[in-house]
Protein backbone atom coordinates (compact mmCIF):
# COMPACT_ATOMS: atom_id res chain seq x y z
CA UNK A 1 0.00 0.00 0.00
CA UNK A 2 1.28 3.20 -1.01
CA UNK A 3 2.92 5.18 2.10
CA UNK A 4 0.95 8.35 1.15
CA UNK A 5 -2.44 6.60 0.55
CA UNK A 6 -5.55 6.72 3.45
CA UNK A 7 -5.29 3.86 6.39
CA UNK A 8 -8.12 1.80 6.64
CA UNK A 9 -10.95 0.98 8.69
CA UNK A 10 -11.74 -2.23 8.30
CA UNK A 11 -15.08 -4.09 9.78
CA UNK A 12 -15.25 -7.36 11.38
CA UNK A 13 -18.55 -9.73 10.90
CA UNK A 14 -21.74 -6.71 9.74
CA UNK A 15 -21.83 -3.77 11.67
CA UNK A 16 -25.07 -2.41 11.67
CA UNK A 17 -25.39 1.56 10.87
CA UNK A 18 -27.35 1.74 14.37
CA UNK A 19 -25.00 0.03 16.56
CA UNK A 20 -25.33 1.34 20.51
CA UNK A 21 -21.40 0.87 20.67
CA UNK A 22 -18.62 1.00 18.36
CA UNK A 23 -14.93 -0.76 19.22
CA UNK A 24 -12.17 0.22 17.25
CA UNK A 25 -9.10 -2.27 17.57
CA UNK A 26 -5.24 -1.03 16.71
CA UNK A 27 -2.56 -3.44 16.14
CA UNK A 28 1.35 -3.17 17.14
CA UNK A 29 3.80 -1.82 14.63
CA UNK A 30 7.45 -1.10 14.77
CA UNK A 31 9.23 2.06 16.09
CA UNK A 32 10.76 3.33 12.74
CA UNK A 33 9.10 1.92 9.67
CA UNK A 34 7.75 3.48 6.47
CA UNK A 35 6.90 -0.33 4.62
CA UNK A 36 3.00 -0.86 4.58
CA UNK A 37 0.60 -2.29 7.39
CA UNK A 38 -0.57 -5.35 5.73
CA UNK A 39 -3.27 -7.84 7.32
CA UNK A 40 -0.26 -10.62 6.65
CA UNK A 41 2.02 -9.48 9.12
CA UNK A 42 1.43 -10.85 12.53
CA UNK A 43 1.28 -7.41 14.64
CA UNK A 44 -2.42 -7.55 12.84
CA UNK A 45 -3.29 -10.98 12.95
CA UNK A 46 -2.68 -10.89 16.63
CA UNK A 47 -5.64 -8.14 17.16
CA UNK A 48 -8.13 -10.46 15.06
CA UNK A 49 -9.29 -12.36 17.62
CA UNK A 50 -10.11 -9.73 19.96
CA UNK A 51 -12.20 -7.80 17.63
CA UNK A 52 -14.16 -11.08 16.59
CA UNK A 53 -14.39 -11.59 20.41
CA UNK A 54 -15.90 -8.01 20.77
CA UNK A 55 -18.26 -8.14 17.44
CA UNK A 56 -19.51 -11.47 18.46
CA UNK A 57 -20.41 -9.54 21.80
CA UNK A 58 -22.54 -6.45 20.39
CA UNK A 59 -20.63 -3.45 19.45
CA UNK A 60 -19.47 -2.68 15.82
CA UNK A 61 -16.31 -3.80 15.66
CA UNK A 62 -13.59 -2.35 13.17
CA UNK A 63 -9.75 -3.10 12.76
CA UNK A 64 -7.58 0.01 11.63
CA UNK A 65 -5.03 -0.59 9.29
CA UNK A 66 -2.48 1.95 9.38
CA UNK A 67 -0.76 3.36 6.12
CA UNK A 68 2.71 2.60 7.54
CA UNK A 69 3.95 0.28 10.01
CA UNK A 70 6.10 2.75 11.97
CA UNK A 71 4.90 5.10 14.82
CA UNK A 72 8.18 7.69 12.98
CA UNK A 73 8.92 10.07 15.90
CA UNK A 74 7.94 12.96 15.16
CA UNK A 75 5.29 12.27 12.53
CA UNK A 76 3.33 9.60 15.23
CA UNK A 77 1.96 8.24 11.98
CA UNK A 78 -0.70 5.76 13.52
CA UNK A 79 -1.80 8.43 16.22
CA UNK A 80 -2.94 10.28 13.10
CA UNK A 81 -4.24 6.92 11.69
CA UNK A 82 -6.43 6.69 14.44
CA UNK A 83 -7.53 10.34 14.72
CA UNK A 84 -8.64 9.92 11.27
CA UNK A 85 -10.55 6.85 11.82
CA UNK A 86 -12.50 8.28 14.79
CA UNK A 87 -13.88 11.04 12.25
CA UNK A 88 -14.92 8.32 10.22
CA UNK A 89 -16.29 6.07 12.25
CA UNK A 90 -18.19 9.34 13.92
CA UNK A 91 -20.34 9.47 10.60
CA UNK A 92 -20.80 6.14 9.96
CA UNK A 93 -21.88 5.89 13.15
CA UNK A 94 -23.06 9.04 15.03
CA UNK A 95 -23.91 9.49 18.44
CA UNK A 96 -22.50 5.92 19.41
CA UNK A 97 -19.60 6.20 22.18
CA UNK A 98 -16.05 4.71 20.91
CA UNK A 99 -14.03 2.00 22.95
CA UNK A 100 -10.48 1.96 21.63
CA UNK A 101 -8.21 -1.17 22.33
CA UNK A 102 -4.99 -1.34 20.92
CA UNK A 103 -1.86 -3.56 21.47
CA UNK A 104 1.46 -2.41 21.86
CA UNK A 105 2.07 0.57 19.67
CA UNK A 106 -1.57 0.48 19.16
CA UNK A 107 -2.10 1.12 22.49
CA UNK A 108 -0.34 4.38 22.21
CA UNK A 109 -2.14 5.32 19.31
CA UNK A 110 -5.03 4.63 20.92
CA UNK A 111 -4.45 6.48 24.71
CA UNK A 112 -3.29 9.15 22.31
CA UNK A 113 -6.45 9.54 20.10
CA UNK A 114 -8.69 9.76 23.31
CA UNK A 115 -9.36 13.08 23.05
CA UNK A 116 -11.91 12.70 20.10
CA UNK A 117 -15.30 14.03 20.84
CA UNK A 118 -16.77 10.01 20.52
CA UNK A 119 -14.24 8.20 22.33
CA UNK A 120 -15.46 6.58 25.75
CA UNK A 121 -12.82 4.44 27.00
CA UNK A 122 -9.61 2.97 26.01
CA UNK A 123 -8.15 -0.19 27.12
CA UNK A 124 -4.16 -0.45 26.17
CA UNK A 125 -2.54 -4.10 25.89
CA UNK A 126 1.36 -3.87 26.43
CA UNK A 127 1.70 -0.17 25.18
CA UNK A 128 4.23 0.97 24.26
CA UNK A 129 5.01 4.28 26.35
CA UNK A 130 7.54 6.76 27.64
CA UNK A 131 7.63 9.89 30.13
CA UNK A 132 6.91 12.23 26.76
CA UNK A 133 3.02 10.46 26.28
CA UNK A 134 0.47 13.27 26.89
CA UNK A 135 -2.28 12.22 29.46
CA UNK A 136 -4.50 15.42 29.24
CA UNK A 137 -6.75 14.30 26.35
CA UNK A 138 -7.84 11.25 29.19
CA UNK A 139 -9.97 13.65 30.86
CA UNK A 140 -13.54 11.82 31.00
CA UNK A 141 -12.65 9.15 29.34
CA UNK A 142 -12.13 5.13 31.03
CA UNK A 143 -8.80 3.44 30.94
CA UNK A 144 -7.84 -0.03 31.43
CA UNK A 145 -4.11 -0.94 31.13
CA UNK A 146 -3.00 -4.76 31.18
CA UNK A 147 0.78 -5.60 31.05
CA UNK A 148 2.64 -9.03 31.48
CA UNK A 149 5.19 -9.32 33.87
CA UNK A 150 7.37 -11.48 31.10
CA UNK A 151 7.17 -8.31 29.46
CA UNK A 152 10.47 -7.79 26.50
CA UNK A 153 9.99 -5.44 24.26
CA UNK A 154 7.93 -2.55 25.83
CA UNK A 155 8.22 -1.48 30.02
CA UNK A 156 5.65 -2.17 32.35
CA UNK A 157 7.50 0.39 34.39
CA UNK A 158 6.18 2.74 32.07
CA UNK A 159 2.39 1.78 31.64
CA UNK A 160 2.66 2.02 35.44
CA UNK A 161 3.72 5.56 35.46
CA UNK A 162 1.65 6.37 32.96
CA UNK A 163 -1.61 5.42 34.80
CA UNK A 164 -0.38 7.30 38.20
CA UNK A 165 -0.06 10.57 35.35
CA UNK A 166 -3.62 9.12 34.29
CA UNK A 167 -5.35 9.22 37.38
CA UNK A 168 -4.91 13.08 38.08
CA UNK A 169 -6.85 13.74 34.89
CA UNK A 170 -9.71 10.82 35.41
CA UNK A 171 -10.97 9.12 38.28
CA UNK A 172 -11.75 5.91 36.41
CA UNK A 173 -7.75 4.27 35.44
CA UNK A 174 -7.31 0.46 35.79
CA UNK A 175 -4.12 -0.75 35.30
CA UNK A 176 -3.34 -5.46 35.86
CA UNK A 177 -0.32 -7.22 35.87
CA UNK A 178 -0.81 -10.32 34.06
CA UNK A 179 1.71 -12.50 35.60
CA UNK A 180 3.05 -15.24 33.75
CA UNK A 181 2.11 -13.33 30.06
CA UNK A 182 4.52 -11.53 27.57
CA UNK A 183 4.14 -9.38 25.04
CA UNK A 184 2.11 -11.29 22.17
CA UNK A 185 0.01 -12.07 24.80
CA UNK A 186 -0.20 -15.65 23.75
CA UNK A 187 0.22 -17.03 27.69
CA UNK A 188 -3.34 -16.71 29.42
CA UNK A 189 -4.89 -15.60 25.43
CA UNK A 190 -8.29 -16.29 27.05
CA UNK A 191 -7.57 -13.92 30.42
CA UNK A 192 -6.45 -11.40 27.76
CA UNK A 193 -9.52 -11.30 25.68
CA UNK A 194 -11.75 -12.20 28.37
CA UNK A 195 -10.70 -8.58 30.40
CA UNK A 196 -10.93 -7.29 27.23
CA UNK A 197 -14.14 -8.02 26.15
CA UNK A 198 -15.97 -7.20 30.12
CA UNK A 199 -14.11 -4.01 29.80
CA UNK A 200 -16.06 -3.00 26.54
CA UNK A 201 -18.89 -4.29 27.39
CA UNK A 202 -19.11 -2.62 30.77
CA UNK A 203 -18.20 0.51 29.67
CA UNK A 204 -20.94 0.62 26.74
CA UNK A 205 -23.64 -0.75 28.56
CA UNK A 206 -24.29 -3.70 26.67
CA UNK A 207 -23.34 -6.01 29.66
CA UNK A 208 -23.42 -5.02 33.38
CA UNK A 209 -20.29 -3.72 34.57
CA UNK A 210 -17.91 -6.37 35.67
CA UNK A 211 -17.14 -5.71 39.39
CA UNK A 212 -13.33 -7.34 39.14
CA UNK A 213 -12.78 -4.29 36.89
CA UNK A 214 -15.06 -1.86 38.39
CA UNK A 215 -12.97 -2.80 41.58
CA UNK A 216 -9.77 -2.14 40.12
CA UNK A 217 -10.97 1.11 38.43
CA UNK A 218 -12.01 2.69 42.26
CA UNK A 219 -8.52 2.07 43.56
CA UNK A 220 -6.53 5.10 44.46
CA UNK A 221 -2.99 5.24 43.06
CA UNK A 222 -0.18 3.90 43.23
CA UNK A 223 -0.54 0.90 44.77
CA UNK A 224 -4.22 0.32 43.19
CA UNK A 225 -2.78 0.52 39.46
CA UNK A 226 -0.93 -2.95 40.49
CA UNK A 227 -3.94 -5.25 40.52
CA UNK A 228 -3.20 -8.67 39.50
CA UNK A 229 -5.49 -10.39 37.13
CA UNK A 230 -6.99 -13.71 37.99
CA UNK A 231 -5.93 -16.72 36.23
CA UNK A 232 -9.16 -17.86 34.68
CA UNK A 233 -10.29 -21.70 36.64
Amino acid sequence: MPENSLPRIEPVGAPGADAAAVVLVLHGGRARSRESSERRRLAYLRMVPFARTLAAAGPAAYMLRYRVRGWNEPAKDPLRDAQWALGEIAQRHPGAPVVLVGHSMGGRAALGAAGAPNVAAVCALAPWLDRSDPVDQLAGRIVLIAHGDREHYTDPRESYAYAVRAKRVTDRVARFDVHGAGHFMLNRAGDWRSLVRRFVLGVTGIEPEDPEITNALQQPAPDGLRAALPASR
